[in-house]
């Protein structure tokens, strides 16, 4: 049982990151659809990685609702304690995740390569 646990960790607490970031956090700064792709939650539980995307059509809004998001990690950290029952709330550190728009970019080449 104990080789699970890692992944219900990480699950939980992507759930829980995305819940807090729709419906807790009130900053203006946060304008892109947020979305997170995967969490990574050290073994000791100290640290999470959380990858997120974010979508927006203007490059400006992407920076500023990551700096949002950095800016808001003591609160998320803080919710993400009191919400979840774990020896420590891990400290969350956000990257950038550009996957999707890597792969609507090779898209688009294949579809070139098609025509």
């Amino acid at each position: 049982m104990a080789k699970y646990r890692g992944g219900r960790i990480n699950e939980e607490v992507k759930k829980e990151i995305s819940e807090i970031i729709r419906n807790d956090i009130k900053d203006p700064r946060l304008t892109a659809m947020v979305s997170i792709v995967d969490v990574n939650v050290t073994k000791d539980l100290r640290y999470a990685k959380v990858y997120v995307s974010l979508f927006s059509t203007k490059d400006k809004d992407k920076e500023e609702s990551f700096e949002a998001l950095k800016s808001s990690t003591g609160f998320i950290r803080r919710e993400v304690g009191h919400r979840m029952n774990l020896r420590y709330a891990p400290e969350i550190i956000f990257e950038l995740d550009n996957s999707i728009e890597h792969g609507m970019h090779i898209d688009s080449l294949l579809e070139r390569i098609k025509e």
